[in-house]
């Protein structure tokens, strides 16, 4: 059952719910209509799903057969990977079900939602005192999203502790693409790297080419570009107060044993992802912001 939630003379926005055949859970999702794009938000995980400004593909992957069920994250999208990215050290590596952190797996609550000639901006909560051992602190986070020509994305993490906490974190981004061989970043030459496959570290010197498993963690903060050879147009991703990029794709081999991801998917999609992969400080009382900006052009 769909539920208007904003209907004026600049956009609609409707609640609608999101299951997939594997289960019988659903997850409520937010879907607006405006004219300048269209898009979709999981309440569960506060992940947005889709972006698709007026003229352009939908900018953003999600798995055919991404899981819509409150055990695991969904496939695809923006995951918001809080409060920690990758393994939490203090975790056994043979425990996966809390890689990433546990925003993505939580209800996010709707605070507001406003609509103009130039976008919808929708706020999304999640707060709570305590969620997990390996993080028991009280926060909340302020998840600020425009759907506009572009798609700008903030995360205000709040500690409400009486103590300095600290995390890591990442927006998990899966950008749709025609093919990864149709692809390139040049804008990531010259940046140094830590492969996580391989343990090495070096520089980007040569063109980047998706050909295999590809795990990086790249060392800059400037504005990245996805160029699309094929869909003749670019992607570009400017990050604010994140200190790295994170490159990801599983390649054939490993993404065949990833269940919730379609035959050949992953040459269908890039992950780069605006990223803080060391531990920051957020002392006591205090909010740190950080956020994303994603655009589209035609070549």
């Amino acid at each position: 059952m769909t539920k208007i939630l904003l209907d004026n003379n600049f956009a609609q926005v409707s609640l609608t719910s999101l299951s997939d055949s594997e289960n019988t859970q659903k997850v409520n999702a937010l879907v607006l209509s405006h004219t300048h794009c269209q898009a979709s938000i999981s309440l569960y995980g506060g992940q947005v799903l889709s972006f698709q400004p007026t003229g352009y593909q939908n900018l953003l992957w999600l798995s055919e057969q991404a899981r819509y069920q409150t055990s695991q994250a969904i496939r695809g999208g923006i995951p918001i990977c809080w409060p920690w990215f990758g393994i939490n050290p203090k975790q056994e590596s043979t425990n996966p079900s809390i890689k990433h952190g546990f925003a993505r797996q939580l209800l996010w609550h709707v605070e507001s939602i406003e609509a103009d000639d130039v976008g919808v901006t929708i706020i999304l909560i999640l707060e709570d005192d305590n969620q997990h051992q390996l993080w028991p602190s009280a926060f909340k986070l302020k998840q600020t999203l425009f759907f506009g020509e572009k798609l700008t994305q903030s995360l205000a993490i709040s500690n409400v502790t009486d103590d300095t906490v600290q995390f890591t974190f990442a927006f998990h981004n899966y950008f749709r693409v025609s093919d990864t061989s149709k692809v390139n970043i040049d804008t990531l030459t010259g940046v140094p790297y830590h492969d996580k496959v391989t343990g090495n570290s070096a520089k980007q010197v040569n063109p980047l080419r998706f050909v295999g498993e590809i795990d990086r963690v790249y060392q800059t903060t400037k504005k990245m570009t996805i160029v699309d050879s094929h869909w003749q147009q670019a992607i570009e991703v400017n990050s604010d107060n994140c200190d790295q990029w994170v490159l990801w794709n599983p390649g054939a081999e490993l993404a065949s044993n990833i269940l919730d991801i379609h035959q050949d998917g992953e040459t269908q999609y890039i992950c780069l992802e605006a990223a803080n992969t060391q531990w920051q400080n957020i002392p006591a009382g205090e909010t740190v912001i950080c956020s994303q900006q994603i655009n589209v052009r035609a070549l």
